[in-house]
């Protein structure tokens, strides 16, 4: 009786997901997307809105990446060592929730001081940077982490993936249309009226995280300590064993690129269309809204192929080559041909979807059925992408601050400045890189058949 049992338990752990339980899943992220699409889009503009220098406002977003990389690499150890998925994941969820408010609600140190001085201005909001990011990282690696303690089943992954990307789509879409709506009916005319027009966003923003978050703690079951290969149950496997293996560098690279190319395209969209194309002031919600629309448009589709290690090197080359033609036409696009901007949205949209989805479910094929080390891999890479994405973003503000423009050519009317090269240079810089690691791969795991059978339920 108990063996049969055992057997039926490591089937279902091996049979492909019912959509239900893919679903629920995608849903857990939300709180984070919408909050990180906030955070990415408007931050560095909300702060130079209110009269902090480029270089102070890249040190908040800095400060936050930093804790945030710091705390993704304590939480995966520990979920490693004890498990508990969801526990962790209310926790951060709570302290994102708690704290946000806080990053675009104003200075709270100056109003507890009384004090508008720009170093205190540039503490307060590092500080409370610092806190919504470790909410951020705990709730990030306990969700990725699932993906590997759910199902053994390759498709299923990768279709897990997809659906948390196409969910990322959807937190980003509510963000730009509440964005859109707050643009369109209030007018700024001091310090106090801009910080007004953010408080809604991220109040609204918390509101539908929240209504999701609540869906998926609900609709999900913490994963079971499965028995590995060796018949030991989740055994935590040594940091060591990750070093060793070529494919965990090679994984590593093509993920934190694949992430600085999102994040920092993402940082610097809304002052490339309103500073450089001089865009109405809606643009810096419709464009993003453009990208997102086609990310989601085709990260559904991707839920439908049957994946194999081939398919997503060619995916991934797929969107990389997208990104680097992308960014060649930032680059040299001429203020008076500023509406081509949004076609070339709907060529990043789906550049990024292809990247993402493929990326990460390379981290999946790492990780394979090694559950006791999925954690430790989640948060040394995310660990990595934060800090890298920190640091280019405060290198490229440092250039904002005494370069704005580095080139002007009237003939053509355009300004070669560091937004552009932000948003075009370094993305397609990190793509093509991308894509020379892909090709190196290995991925020989097996994908087996699409999502048919519920597992969670």
């Amino acid at each position: 009786m108990g063996n049969s049992i055992e057997d039926d338990d490591d089937d279902s752990f091996t049979k492909p997901l019912g959509r239900r339980s893919v679903i629920y899943y995608g849903m857990g992220h939300m709180l984070n997307d919408i909050t990180a699409a906030c955070w990415f889009t408007y931050l560095l503009l909300f702060l130079t809105d209110i009269g902090l220098s480029p270089r102070d406002a890249a040190m908040v977003m800095l400060s936050g990446q930093v804790a945030d990389g710091f705390t993704t690499i304590l939480a995966g150890e520990l979920i490693d060592r004890f498990g508990h998925f969801k526990i962790w994941h209310a926790a951060g969820s709570v302290l994102v929730a708690v704290s946000f408010s806080s990053v675009f609600g104003g200075c709270v140190p100056c109003k507890i001081f009384g004090s508008t001085s720009s170093t205190l201005e540039t503490v307060g909001y590092s500080l409370f940077a610092a806190i919504f990011n470790v909410g951020w990282a705990a709730t990030q690696v306990s969700h990725m982490s699932m993906v590997n303690c759910i199902t053994l089943n390759s498709t299923s992954r990768v279709v897990l993936t997809s659906c948390r990307n196409a969910f990322t789509m959807i937190a980003n879409l509510s963000l730009y249309a509440v964005a859109l709506i707050v643009f369109a009916v209030t007018k700024v005319n001091t310090y106090a009226d801009v910080e007004n027009q953010y408080r809604w966003i991220a109040y609204s923003s918390i509101f539908v995280g929240c209504c999701f978050v609540g869906i998926f703690l609900f609709g999900t079951k913490e994963p079971r300590s499965r028995v590995g290969a060796q018949g030991n149950l989740h055994v935590r496997i040594a940091w060591a064993y990750w070093f060793k293996r070529v494919l965990y560098y090679e994984v590593a690279i093509v993920y934190v690129l694949t992430r600085l190319i999102v994040n920092v395209s993402q940082a610097y969209l809304a002052f490339y269309v309103i500073n450089d194309l001089r865009m109405a002031q809606s643009a810096k919600a419709l464009v993003p809204a453009i990208i997102y629309t086609c990310s989601f448009i085709v990260s559904v589709i991707l839920q439908e192929i049957a994946w194999t290690g081939q398919r997503l090197k060619a995916y991934y080359t797929a969107g990389g080559i997208i990104w680097m033609f992308s960014g060649a036409a930032i680059i040299f696009l001429p203020r008076s041909m500023s509406a081509f901007m949004y076609i070339i949205s709907i060529f990043i949209g789906v550049a990024n979807a292809l990247m993402m989805v493929t990326g990460i479910s390379m981290q999946n094929v790492l990780i394979g059925e090694n559950l006791g080390g999925c954690a430790f891999v989640c948060g040394s890479l995310s660990f990595l992408d934060k800090i890298s994405c920190g640091l280019a973003l405060y290198v490229l503000q440092s250039f904002q601050n005494c370069s704005p423009e580095l080139q002007r050519t009237n003939a053509i009317n355009v300004d070669i400045s560091v937004t552009r090269f932000g948003l075009g240079l370094l993305p397609s810089f990190c793509a093509l890189i991308g894509v020379a690691v892909t090709y190196s791969m290995k991925l020989h795991t097996p994908f087996s058949k699409p999502i048919m059978e519920p597992l969670l339920e």
